[in-house]
């Protein structure tokens, strides 16, 4: 067997495994900016995503900028991995005793919050006529995964938290001319949340050092929509812009309470006095919840310029609209506190702004190198930054390469480095009540965090 057809049998294995892997994974997410993911090829990654919307480099366009497909032929396959490593370390400088006091532990324990994950995505797309492209996407746009160890100092106020996201986004393009293509996508986007905590049920009544845990998760489905055009401004400038509308889910689920025995029941009942069963039922009971939240919408406006053959020079700015997010209100919606609060975390968050510059090398037919930077503001403020979601300012560093294999194939190999500023948490008053501040103890501190992503591509055109 000959050379070229090794290479043809190689690159049909892993497509047929990829596309396996990226249906079977695509729910697995991890924190960017705020939470949401913009690794969604590794194509992209290389120049640390900037002209994202007016690259159209593959089909991983109908994510980005579904005009794109206008400026693609035939048919063609990407699959993508993205490995995605985070760390959040909390140092501790002020944080408080819960009460009543009993054995707590004043150093970090287990304040690395950062894990690891695996984001796939896929997209699809093919030529109907000269004019006219389809595709469809599947991927994850949002997606979070904070976890600390079971005996850190803020376990009364964040273990675990974790949310997935599926999104599938059919799409179509129209050429309009030469010089003008419009694009149109629907999103049908799944959402499911994790949140874990420790309780100190002593701040019920119970006997120092009692303590359980709570666990809440929900879910829910929505739709929305993407909408982008494309440019040419001249032969070698293009100018894309996009547009991804918000997601309204209303999450219903299950919030459990574990370590509760009849005993400690009856303890903190004869310390509550009448009103137990009440305070029983709203603080410390198993219920179904609900919660309403919109995920962001986002604006991205990106220039590709291409001064020669063998150079492209990328730029983008992205708004994000966080200020969707303004709190985070769960109500239980069984028993006897239905209706009443399970606990209501204010975020506060404010619209963003990413602006990112990148440059492509074509060396040969064969080889493309890549780089790129970028600066991505966070939405929340040192007065209102949650222990879940320790987030902060980066900057992205970014490098890749590209190696086209012939027939139609490509692999591209991409890693990014994101510097973060040092984050201040202050879980006191505003973001808690005095009450909670009591029964956790507030947590203030310094999070220094960076994350590592590592991504790989491949694309198969027909």
């Amino acid at each position: 067997m000959d050379t070229k057809r090794k290479i043809m049998k190689f690159e049909k294995a892993v497509l047929r495994c990829s596309v396996a892997a990226a249906l079977a994974a695509l729910s697995g997410t991890v924190s960017a900016s705020g939470f949401a993911l913009i690794e969604q090829n590794a194509s992209g990654l290389g120049n640390a995503y900037a002209g994202g919307a007016a690259s159209a480099e593959d089909a991983s366009t109908i994510f980005f900028n579904p005009a794109g497909m206008s400026r693609l032929s035939g048919k063609q396959v990407v699959v993508a991995a993205h490995v995605i490593t985070p760390s959040a370390q909390f140092s501790n400088t002020a944080s408080t005793t819960p009460d009543p006091i009993y054995g707590f532990v004043a150093a970090p324990v287990g304040g690395d919050a950062g894990s690891t994950a695996v984001v796939p995505s896929a997209y699809f797309m093919w030529t109907i006529n000269p004019e006219l492209s389809a595709g469809v996407g599947l991927g994850a746009p949002f997606g979070l995964k904070t976890e600390y160890d079971a005996n850190w100092m803020g376990r009364f106020h964040a273990i675990k938290s974790e949310i997935k996201t599926i999104n599938i986004n059919p799409s179509v393009a129209y050429k309009v001319n030469d010089s003008v293509s419009l694009g149109a996508g629907v999103n049908w986007q799944r959402i499911e949340a994790t949140l874990t905590k420790a309780v100190n049920y002593a701040a019920f009544g119970a006997a120092g050092g009692t303590e359980g845990s709570n666990n809440l998760e929900g879910s829910d489905s929505t739709w929305g929509y993407n909408l982008g055009a494309l440019f040419n401004v001249n032969p070698n400038t293009t100018v894309g812009v996009a547009y991804r509308s918000s997601m309204n889910y209303k999450i219903s689920g299950t919030a459990s309470y574990y370590g509760r025995t009849a005993g400690l029941d009856a303890a903190i009942a004869g310390a509550l006095g009448p009103a137990a069963a009440q305070t029983l039922a709203q603080q410390i009971g198993d219920s179904s919840f609900t919660a309403d939240i919109e995920l962001p919408a986002t604006f991205s406006l990106a220039l590709k310029y291409q001064p020669n053959a063998q150079w492209d020079i990328l730029a983008d700015a992205t708004q994000t609209e966080w200020s969707s997010i303004q709190s985070l209100d769960l109500y239980r919606s069984s028993g006897i506190a239905s209706g009443l609060s399970l606990e209501s975390v204010p975020f506060k968050w404010r619209d963003t702004w990413r602006v990112g510059v990148g440059a492509n090398h074509h060396y040969n037919e064969k080889w493309t190198a890549r780089v790129g930077v970028a600066y991505d503001q966070t939405p929340t403020s040192d007065t209102y930054r949650i222990a879940r979601v320790p987030d902060s300012d980066r900057t992205w560093l970014s490098l890749g390469a590209q190696c086209k294999t012939g027939k139609g194939g490509a692999f591209d190999f991409s890693y990014a480095h994101l510097f973060m500023k040092d984050a201040a948490l202050n879980m006191n008053t505003p973001v808690l009540s005095g009450p909670q501040v009591a029964g956790r103890g507030a947590l203030i501190g310094n999070y220094s965090n960076q994350v590592d992503i590592l991504s790989v591509q491949y694309t198969r055109s027909f």
